[in-house]
């Protein structure tokens, strides 16, 4: 027995056997079970399961009318809302392949998922349309996509019913505002409501475990972002795994703020919820009050989120009237929980914070904590099915409990490989006692009961409020300013972030005193999504430099955290 298993929830196996089916039938088949029962609320408006279905069958059968067959990857590009539902459960009944894109992206970011994935039909919704539009536009004729499809938030409710306290003032004009479709070069856009009014048959669904169902995207040191492949069976595993972890169930309902886009949100909330007949409250982007009031008023059970929302949340002056007696289950990851709060949250709520850890590759959680036994700011313990080991980040030997190490993970959860990229793939796998792990880049270290923590990073990432941001792909964004001769990205640290992103320039010459600092936080705003573009802006006469010309960033953020920089 390993020593994690002294504390592994008593109710559940240490392994488990997940259907061997697509994702799409846990859908189907709750459709039939539940087919009245909420499964989606949103601003108000419940959508029912045998709805949520049918619509998602309609808009398959319309994408296969627009030629979308058996593996083809349609981009999935909008904030969490029931249109981003329909669509990812249509894309898969069409036994193809959900892109899912980060709704922060910028046209000069798009453009990369829409060539690297071979995409030819995206689905947004207006607010975003025009980036998506643009992005199109920028690529070669063969390459652009050939129909997009766009929803309005209010294709999902009516304003007019909404209740006090449904939305939040600062959302009216986003959420409520119908926006102009735009034009796309060579192809077609569609309304949402055209689209899932399609009469025609859907094809049939001939995809199973092995089929690939998703192509998330994560960045590393290369600094452009590659598809993790991510086949119907690992995504099947953490979801079932994930709701017999959180004790979820058909009456359970679950508060969905983490964005859908991330692998978090999408399997261990998303998919979790809908795998056990759950329902899924949704929330298009975090406010506290609005968090509060759905909790209240939903009855939460379980809410997966980021700390920095608990302590927002906790930090309202309204927070003595909100009801949590219902949370049974609470926690997340991306960051540490600082132990006052978690501290607060048991001695006050009775309420355990159970972090877990994964990274896109894993489909998210690899490992976590009991939720019975948690330790805090500790990573956990290896999830169901999953073997974890630390390991010599040089010769990849195993070793001794409490020395530091790399985190490396085998299970059912571990992803394929990288999408057309086959020396990455290589890369971070190898062969330990006959098992294929996969090197997560993170060092760490497991203490006597078998309890993962993270101690340092292998790999060079920015972590700012649970977002992943890869300084080579900022680098590679900010290079294209006429005005930078030289950059390199840093983290700085943030009170409230946690981390930060922080870019020393270097000018080309002649610019200087033509250009500002905040001209250049400006700039990257409008270039990149918002977690990715620098705060922190520090010009430089040159960069330090290693022999062979490389730049010294390590020298930097060395600099940086001594308060020399």
């Amino acid at each position: 027995m390993q020593a994690h298993h002294a504390h592994w929830p008593a109710r559940l196996p240490h392994a488990i056997a997940t259907p061997a089916t697509s994702l799409w039938v846990n859908l189907a088949v709750n459709a039939q079970r539940y087919p009245d029962k909420a499964a989606l609320v949103f601003m108000g408006r419940q959508t029912s399961y045998r709805a949520l279905h049918d619509a998602a069958e309609r808009l398959a059968a319309q994408l296969a009318a627009w030629g979308v067959g058996k593996g083809d990857r349609v981009l999935l590009f909008m904030q969490n809302c029931p249109q981003w539902v329909i669509a990812h459960f249509a894309i898969l009944r069409a036994n193809a392949v959900v892109v899912p894109v980060n709704p922060m992206n910028k046209a000069q970011e798009l453009a990369h998922y829409i060539e690297d994935s071979g995409a030819r039909i995206a689905i947004t919704t207006g607010d975003l349309a025009g980036e998506m539009a643009q992005a199109s536009s920028q690529l070669p004729e063969g390459q652009r996509l050939a129909h997009l499809l766009v929803s309005q938030y209010t294709d999902a409710f009516d304003p007019r019913a909404l209740q006090p306290g449904d939305m939040p003032a600062a959302w009216q004009d986003w959420l409520c505002t119908r926006h102009p479709l735009p034009l796309l070069a060579g192809g077609a856009v569609h309304g949402w409501e055209e689209a899932i009014a399609c009469t025609a048959a859907a094809p049939a669904h001939t995809v199973g475990p092995d089929d690939l169902a998703a192509l998330p995207y994560t960045s590393g040191t290369t600094g452009r972002p590659k598809g993790c492949m991510h086949p119907h069976r690992s995504l099947m595993h953490n979801a079932v795994a994930s709701s017999l972890w959180g004790t979820a169930t058909a009456e359970g309902v679950a508060l969905c703020v983490v964005p859908m886009f991330h692998i978090t949100g999408m399997v261990s909330v998303m998919h979790a919820a809908l795998y056990c007949g759950s329902t899924l409250v949704l929330m298009p982007r975090w406010d506290r009050e609005l968090a509060g009031r759905l909790i209240s008023r939903h009855k939460v059970t379980v809410w997966t989120n980021i700390p920095t929302m608990i302590i927002d949340l906790m930090a309202s002056p309204n927070f003595a009237q909100f009801d949590l007696s219902s949370l049974k289950n609470i926690g997340g990851g991306g960051a540490a929980m600082p132990q006052a709060v978690a501290q607060r949250l048991l001695e006050q709520y009775g309420l355990k914070y159970a972090e877990g850890y994964g990274l896109t590759e894993t489909a998210a959680p690899s490992h976590s904590n009991p939720p019975d036994r948690p330790k805090q700011q500790c990573l956990g313990i290896p999830f169901m099915s999953t073997d974890a080991r630390i390991v010599d980040p040089q010769t990849l030997k195993e070793l001794p409990q409490g020395e530091q190490g790399e985190i490396v993970v085998h299970g059912p959860e571990v992803f394929d490989g990288y999408w057309k990229h086959p020396d990455a793939t290589e890369a971070v796998f190898f062969m330990l006692e006959g098992k294929r792990f996969f090197r997560t880049g993170d060092l760490g270290r497991v203490d006597e009961e078998g309890y993962f923590f993270i101690t340092d990073r292998l790999k060079r990432m920015i972590n700012a409020s649970g977002y992943k941001v890869w300084p080579a792909e900022v680098e590679s964004l900010m290079y294209r300013h006429p005005a930078i001769q030289e950059v390199c990205v840093i983290s700085a640290r943030d009170d409230y972030r946690g981390e930060t992103v922080k870019a020393v320039v270097v000018l080309r010459p002649g610019q200087q005193g033509q250009v500002s600092e905040q001209d250049i936080i400006a700039w990257s705003h409008e270039q990149m999504a918002a977690y990715k573009a620098p705060r922190q802006v520090r010009f430089a006469d040159k960069l330090p430099k290693s022999g062979s010309g490389k730049v010294m960033w390590r020298q930097l953020q060395e600099a940086q955290d001594a308060g020399q920089l």
